[in-house]
């Protein structure tokens, strides 16, 4: 039995689940239209309630109760003319009813009344006379509530004449109501614009703190007041909170990999006086060349220090930039091509993204003979391909060597491999900025480097 109930309510809810992702497929998604939508939607269903309520009942009450009175007046006159259908009579009844009723009346010779017209868009007064001439009269009649818009004409069959009556349409249906309707629509934009014009006060502090944060990623400074209301200052105040507690983190990580770098020099430099004070042999040899690698990694400390330092970003021209690269590695005797497209200013923090850039063009130098340097700018992003000629890595190793200290070769001596952290530094440099590093298979046969930052 549960089986059976379970069964029978999860088609149900499988539309409503269809339904719901259909609504939000359609819906806005920035907060601006979203907002806006909440307050106009609901004044604008209001409003369609509000005239389909005005429209099925004043309007059409008063034009009942307008074509109400015009059938008496009609039905008076043709009872005075049933009492007495003389000449004089008629002409009497015709100077009556178009000063008292103000309508015109004419008697035309007995004959078939006209062909019914097709029904107008609108019936309402069509139907409201037609009624009312059924009920009170109740003789043959004709109506014509299109032929001239403002007159109403209607032809009535007696017992030995024909009644023609022409009214002005006012006089059966309530032609001012367009006055309610347009009020309605005015004060609706009215209203619709100063709301439109508060929300784009209040979610312009959201905005402002959007931009902020995004910034606050890329590794800019960017300088914001929390404003509006109170939800949104607390909201800016944690995010000022957030982020002096990010840079007090950066600090004191940097504070500690200067402390311990400079304490470690100081020994090492103890070393190197000892060993300069043995004698040579083998072993004062391989000493050497370990108190030496010891200073790279300490000097590859200070530079993975460096590159969490508070350096403000700067627009720099990028072409520029990079051609500054291009001729340093030259002079270390390895030819780089270099390739630019689109816009060449971008913020970024200059000494950090050179050591960035240095490090994965030094790491494909040391293991190819070719290196090209290929950057594209858009609308969005800065993306700076470095393809080498080498080995490559494989696909299984891409993720690992960003890990500081993860070396493929097996080398240990100054002459070939390096301490580990020239990827893992870049990369900490590329993401400070906001953007990553992707290692994949290069064009030349080697290794490209993708570096991606938002500008």
């Amino acid at each position: 039995m549960s089986l059976s109930l379970s069964a029978a309510f999860e088609q149900p809810r499988s539309w409503w689940r269809g339904f719901w992702r259909w609504l939000a497929a359609i819906l806005p998604k920035g907060l601006y239209a979203r907002s806006a939508l909440i307050v106009i939607a609901p004044m604008v269903i209001l409003q369609c309630v509000l005239t389909y309520v005005f429209m099925e009942r004043h309007w059409q009450l008063v034009t009942r109760r307008l074509s109400t009175v015009l059938t008496q007046d009609i039905a008076a006159v043709i009872e005075l003319y049933k009492a007495d259908p003389s000449e004089k009579a008629r002409s009497a009844l015709v100077r009556i009813a178009q000063e008292r009723l103000k309508i015109d009346i004419e008697f035309l010779p007995l004959e078939p009344l006209p062909p019914v017209l097709p029904k107008p868009f609108f019936p309402i007064v069509d139907q409201a006379l037609s009624n009312e001439i059924r009920r009170q009269i109740g003789r043959p009649f004709w109506l014509d509530t299109v032929g001239r818009s403002t007159f109403i004409e209607i032809r009535i069959m007696l017992d030995g004449a024909i009644l023609r009556v022409v009214a002005y349409r006012s006089a059966a249906y309530a032609s001012n109501s367009h006055i309610f309707l347009l009020w309605m629509v005015g004060t609706s934009f009215v209203l619709i614009v100063v709301a439109t014009a508060f929300l784009r006060n209040q979610i312009k502090p959201i905005l402002l703190l959007a931009g902020a944060a995004e910034a606050f990623g890329k590794g800019r400074d960017p300088e914001f007041r929390p404003r509006g209301a109170r939800e949104v200052r607390q909201a800016g105040y944690a995010f000022i909170e957030m982020r002096r507690r990010i840079e007090r983190a950066f600090e004191q990580r940097t504070a500690m990999l200067s402390g311990v770098s400079h304490d470690l020099r100081t020994i090492l430099t103890r070393f190197k006086l000892s060993l300069a004070l043995l004698p040579e042999s083998d072993e004062s040899q391989d000493l050497q060349k370990d108190v030496e690698e010891m200073q790279r990694m300490l000097e590859a400390y200070l530079a993975f220090a460096r590159g969490a330092a508070g350096e403000g970003a700067v627009e720099i021209d990028m072409h520029d930039f990079l051609e500054d690269l291009r001729l340093e590695s030259e002079r270390r005797g390895r030819d780089v091509k270099l390739a630019f497209s689109g816009d060449p200013l971008v913020a970024i923090r200059p000494d950090a993204f050179k050591r960035c850039l240095s490090n994965l063009i030094g790491n494909a130098q040391g293991h190819a003979e070719h290196v090209s340097i290929e950057a594209c700018r858009d609308e969005r992003f800065l993306t700076i391909h470095v393809d080498d000629d080498g080995p490559g890595i494989a696909p299984e190793w891409r993720e690992d060597v960003f890990r500081p200290f993860v070396r493929l070769d097996e080398s240990r001596n100054q002459d070939s491999g390096g301490t580990g952290l020239g990827l893992a530094i870049a990369l900490d440099i590329a993401r400070s900025h906001g953007g990553d590093i992707g290692l994949s298979d290069s064009p030349l046969g080697g290794l490209r480097a993708t570096v991606r930052v938002p500008v």
